[in-house]
């Protein structure tokens, strides 16, 4: 099975038409494209018009999580139903299942949050905003290890957008992991399981890397990538 992803394409009002041509011809490449959020630069709906003019009818099941710059105008559910209305499946604390040449696919996927990694993270504790800052991180993982759980699927995939490890955040300055990623997610991830990981936000980091538990792990992020898309190809276990 065929995956191509990316993450961080940042689009603004005038970036119609950036991808559209490689995308076409991804059908005969991939069976699915994954969208690992920061899909807009501002999170404004004229923004996201053109992401979802960008990525719809490409013939193969299209599925997103928002990121951060998503989320900057507080708009993220209006561009949620947008990117859905043009056949974008859009995934928060949700998982979706295709079938796929008489496998079956299933993906769950969060935004996810920051907080750090184990050992040098934030914990539920003392402040309000501090509580609220680790428990919203604590909170998406939940949600991320529960759509994990209701897949029983060929080849299973994790979404996010912020990274579950901190492999794939080498190369960004060793201050911002806090703020790029959490170790709940991995965690949510090995718990659970997934045959991968796909995430982005991290624009210097390092494409591969892996949960403790084994998990491949990889960062999309385009100013990763360099590439309209990356594909993996994913063995589903014999049964």
């Amino acid at each position: 099975m065929r995956i191509a992803a990316i993450g961080d394409v940042h689009f603004g009002t005038d970036s119609a038409g950036l991808l559209r041509p490689e995308l076409l011809e991804l059908a005969g490449r991939a069976d699915a494209l994954l969208l690992a959020g920061d899909l807009t630069n501002h999170g404004t709906l004229d923004e996201a018009r053109v992401v979802a003019a960008e990525f719809t009818d490409l013939g193969l099941p299209v599925v997103a999580v928002l990121g951060n710059h998503d989320y900057h105008s507080d708009a993220e559910g209006d561009i949620a139903a947008m990117l859905c209305d043009h056949g974008i499946t859009v995934l928060e604390g949700t998982a979706v299942t295709f079938d796929i040449d008489g496998r079956t696919l299933g993906i769950a996927g969060t935004k996810g949050f920051g907080g750090g990694y184990e050992g040098k993270c934030a914990g539920i504790f003392g402040e309000r905003l501090m509580r609220e800052f680790a428990g919203h991180t604590a909170d998406l993982a939940a949600s991320l290890g529960s759509a994990l759980a209701e897949l029983s699927t060929d080849v299973t995939l994790a979404l996010t957008h912020y990274s579950p490890v901190t492999d794939t955040l080498v190369g960004e300055p060793p201050e911002l992991y806090p703020f790029l990623g959490s170790y709940l997610l991995g965690k949510a991830i090995d718990e659970f399981g997934a045959d991968l990981a796909l995430h982005g936000h991290a624009h210097a980091g390092s494409e591969h890397g892996k949960t403790p538990g084994g998990v491949p792990v990889r960062n999309v992020a385009q100013p990763v990538i360099h590439a309209a898309c990356r594909v993996y190809e994913l063995v589903p276990a014999a049964t």
